[in-house]
């Protein structure tokens, strides 16, 4: 079925701060953070004549956008809360890049060599530094690593804090974080609109950015307990899709069998860098997201965003200015302005207020104007 014009009017709702919890505080049914077309459900992306369809995606939930902008192009239930599996981890560096010298060096204990599920390989008994362990717990996915990395920050009670901390200052309400590399534990959740939050703002760090596309390194070996000397070991990257597809630079993947698949994956090509999260995917393959990664960078320039990644420190439930109607052009849709996301400290001001409550009756106005999603059937 051919995807029809889609347009969108979407109005600023009253500010609420996000505060970790028990429960998702993303938004109200129809209000989410981002943008009131996020509710809309299966794959709501605003097309023009001549634009093709987006590729399928077989997670049960995914977002693409604009890596610089922050403009949502496409996406499919954003806000729905999956288990995060390895891509936690993206949130565990974040948190701790600005908090921990890469120079330092930790002693490795047996407490975390013997946590559960992937292991980077490091040592009981040896001293290992806080740079090595970041590659060990990204590259690798190692979740040895990750819990060496949650006692290097004083305790892993006070990372796990810090954790939902930077995620609540992110506007990233839909995440709790348990455990640092990523574990099932109870309450721990996430979405791929937070990932999509998470990664862009870990990408801003030249340390992460580093880590996440490093494809091969070494790690050391050490002298372990019963003085044995072990050798050091090469680590590839566990992320395929950074072998695999021309422009890929990071981020991160992840799997258990409760979350299935899980992605945070990015691609730059000329001056466009787009970002693509995917939750709860029952396929472990690279293909898809590289797909879906060709068809944005043929068809970004004719999309219209259908909301938008808020920034840092601005309320969870700011809206990004609605975006703009799409005129036809020659075959093919163009944004009648190139908004970006709004950008703001804190809540709006009084002036800003006035503004709204003064257009209200102009948007009423404009009611023959409906805004339309499309649903999209898992292929």
């Amino acid at each position: 079925m051919p995807y029809p014009l889609a347009l969108s009017l979407t109005l600023t709702a009253a500010d609420v701060f996000c505060v970790p919890g028990p429960s998702p505080a993303s938004a109200t049914a129809g209000d989410p953070v981002g943008g009131q077309q996020l509710a809309a459900p299966g794959v709501i992306v605003n097309l023009g004549p001549g634009t093709p369809p987006p590729p399928a995606m077989p997670g049960a939930s995914f977002l693409l956008a604009d890596m610089d902008t922050g403009q949502i192009l496409v996406a499919r239930a954003p806000h729905a809360p999956h288990l995060p599996a390895g891509t936690m981890k993206t949130l565990t560096a974040l948190t701790l890049i600005p908090l921990v010298d890469p120079n330092t060096n930790i002693m490795v204990k047996q407490q975390d060599v013997n946590v559960d599920g992937t292991h980077a390989g490091i040592l009981a008994g040896t001293a290992c530094s806080i740079g090595k362990l970041m590659q060990g717990m990204l590259m690798a996915s190692g979740n040895d690593a990750a819990y060496a990395l949650g006692r290097a920050n004083q305790s892993m009670a006070v990372t796990l804090q810090e954790m939902n901390a930077t995620a609540a200052d992110l506007g990233a309400c839909d995440t709790v974080a348990n455990d640092p590399s990523g574990l099932e534990k109870t309450d721990q959740r996430s979405s791929a609109y937070d990932l999509a939050l998470i990664g862009r703002a870990a990408m801003r760090l030249p340390d992460f950015r580093g880590y996440v596309m490093t494809k091969q390194t070494s790690f050391p070996g050490g002298r372990v307990a019963g003085g044995k000397l072990e050798p050091g070991f090469p680590i590839a990257n566990h992320n395929q899709l950074l072998f695999s597809y021309r422009g890929a630079i990071g981020i991160k993947n992840g799997y258990t069998s409760a979350a299935k698949f899980t992605y945070v994956e990015a691609a730059t090509r000329g001056d466009k860098t787009y970002l693509l999260t995917e939750m709860a995917s029952p396929q472990g393959s690279w293909q898809p997201a590289a797909a879906m990664l060709d068809w944005v960078l043929a068809q970004g320039p004719w999309l219209t965003p259908i909301g938008a990644l808020v920034e840092s420190g601005t309320s969870a439930t700011s809206k990004p200015p609605a975006p703009a109607p799409t005129i036809a052009t020659e075959g093919r849709p163009r944004s009648a302005s190139a908004t970006s996301p709004r950008e703001s400290a804190g809540p709006p001001s009084l002036t800003a207020w006035i503004g709204v409550a003064g257009g209200m009756s102009a948007l009423a106005l404009a009611g023959t104007w409906a805004w339309r999603t499309i649903s999209g059937r898992r292929r």
